[in-house]
C-alpha cells in the first residue's frame, strides 16, 4: 500500500554469494568461519579486545547482564526513552531499571539526571546512543568511574559513529549492537557484544555457548566442553554471518549513501521546520554519526498523527518512535506516572521518523521532502 516504505533492506549481490558460499562449506551453526570472519572486521574497525556476534542486540544486553552478576535489589539506570530492551535484559536477572529523561536537543541520556538518579545499589548506567549521535561520553565515563558503576553502551544505532574522534562502543567496558533489518548493517537478525574489558571476554564467550567451554574446544585448548557456568544459545547462525560479513566489507559505501539522504533531508527541510516549529535532529559538535534515522519532532501530537496519516495518503509510510518506557505496564508497576520524564514523553507523542535507507532514490526523497513542505501543522 506505500509507494515508499520507511525501510527497504538492501541485501547486495555480494551478500548472497557469500551467504552461498557458507552454505557450500557446509558450517551452517553457529561459530563458523563468517562468524569469526566478521567478528574479526568490527574489532579491526573499533579496535576494542573482543567482538562476539550474537542472535539479536537484545541477547547482547542480557549477555551484559549476566556477566555483571545482577542480583534482586540491584539497579541499572537507563534512559526512559529507548527501546524496552534496554531495560528488560536487566530486569530479566533481578535487577531494577531505574529511568531517567532524556536531553531536549540529542534525545540521549541526561546525565545530571543519571547522576541524581544513583543510589548505594546502583551497579551500572546502560546509555543509549540515539539515532547514532554519541551521549556525552567524557562525563558519562567520568560518573561510572567516580561511583564505581560499569558502563554499558546500548549502540543500537551507532556501529562506526564516533564521539570526539573515538568510535561509539568504544567507550564502556560492554557496548552491544543490532544487526536488525532497519539497522545500516543488516543480516535480518543479529547483534554483537563489543567487549572493551578484556577481563569479560573468557566468560562471555561460556554464556554465550549456553554456559559452557565450547569455544575452547573448538580452539583445541580442552579434550572436550563441559557445563561450566550459566548460559543460553546466543550463538548466531553462520549464514546470517556470512550476510553480515559482507555489508561489513561495504560499510563505507553504505554509509556514504546514508549520510547524503540524511544531509539532505537536513538542508531541504530546514526552512519548512523553521517556519513550523518543528524540530530537527541536533547533532553537537564532536559528534560523527551515521545517517540512522532522520526525525521531525511536531509541538503536539495530534500535528504528528495528522502527518503521518497525510504522508500515508501519499504513499510514504512514516513512522513514530518509542514510546515511554516509564509510563509502559511494566514501568508504572515500578513507580512510573505520568509528568515524571517531559522530554521523553513529548518525544513518545510529537516525534516521527521519515523514511531513511541505503537504497532510497533520489526520486524517492525529492517525493518526500515535496509531501513534507506542503503539510501545515496548524491546519
Amino acid at each position: 500500500m506505500y509507494k515508499i516504505p520507511f525501510n527497504r533492506a538492501d541485501i547486495g549481490k555480494n551478500d548472497i554469494e557469500l551467504l552461498g558460499e557458507s552454505i557450500s562449506a557446509g558450517h551452517i551453526s553457529g561459530n563458523g568461519p563468517f562468524t569469526k570472519r566478521a567478528e574479526e572486521q568490527i574489532t579491526k574497525i573499533l579496535g576494542n579486545d573482543r567482538t562476539l556476534l550474537t542472535t539479536s542486540c537484545t541477547h547482547a544486553l542480557e549477555m551484559s547482564a549476566l556477566l555483571l552478576r545482577l542480583k534482586p535489589g540491584d539497579e541499572v539506570i537507563v534512559p526512559a526513552f529507548t527501546f524496552v530492551s534496554t531495560a528488560s535484559a536487566f530486569m530479566l536477572y533481578g535487577a531494577k531499571p531505574v529511568f531517567v529523561d532524556v536531553r531536549q536537543d540529542t534525545l540521549n541520556i541526561d546525565v545530571d539526571q543519571a547522576e541524581a538518579a544513583i543510589t548505594p545499589r546502583t551497579r551500572a548506567i546502560c546509555v543509549v546512543h540515539y539515532g547514532g549521535v554519541g551521549c556525552e561520553m567524557e562525563r558519562l565515563v567520568k560518573l561510572a568511574q567516580d561511583h564505581n558503576l560499569i558502563l554499558i553502551e546500548d549502540n543500537a544505532h551507532g556501529l562506526f559513529a564516533k564521539y570526539r574522534g573515538k568510535y561509539l562502543g568504544t567507550f564502556g567496558a560492554l557496548a552491544t549492537q543490532s544487526f536488525h533489518e532497519t539497522k545500516n548493517i543488516t543480516c535480518g537478525e543479529g547483534g554483537a557484544l563489543v567487549i572493551n574489558d578484556a577481563s569479560l571476554a573468557e566468560r562471555a564467550e561460556i554464556l554465550r555457548e549456553k554456559g559452557t567451554d565450547r569455544t575452547k574446544f573448538l580452539r583445541g585448548q580442552v579434550d572436550k566442553y563441559t557445563w561450566v557456568d550459566t548460559g543460553s544459545s546466543w550463538v548466531i547462525s553462520d549464514l546470517l554471518a556470512a550476510i553480515l560479513f559482507g555489508q561489513l566489507c561495504r560499510a563505507d559505501d553504505i554509509y556514504t549513501q546514508r549520510m547524503k539522504i540524511w544531509n539532505r533531508y537536513h538542508t531541504e527541510l530546514k526552512t519548512w521546520a523553521s517556519k513550523h516549529n518543528v524540530a530537527l535532529p541536533t547533532v553537537p559538535d564532536g559528534c560523527e554519526h551515521t545517517g540512522h534515522v532522520y526525525h521531525l519532532r511536531f509541538q503536539r501530537g495530534d500535528q504528528r498523527d495528522k502527518f503521518i496519516d497525510h504522508l500515508k495518503q501519499l504513499g510514504i509510510y512514516a513512522v513514530f518512535h518509542y514510546q515511554p518506557l516509564h509510563l509502559s505496564t511494566v514501568g508504572r508497576s515500578l513507580g512510573g506516572r505520568d509528568g515524571q520524564f517531559p522530554v521523553t514523553e513529548s518525544a513518545g507523542d510529537c516525534l516521527v521518523r521519515l523514511p531513511l535507507f541505503n537504497a532510497l532514490t533520489d526520486d524517492e526523497q525529492t517525493h518526500v521532502i515535496e509531501s513534507v513542505k506542503v503539510f501545515d501543522p496548524s491546519n
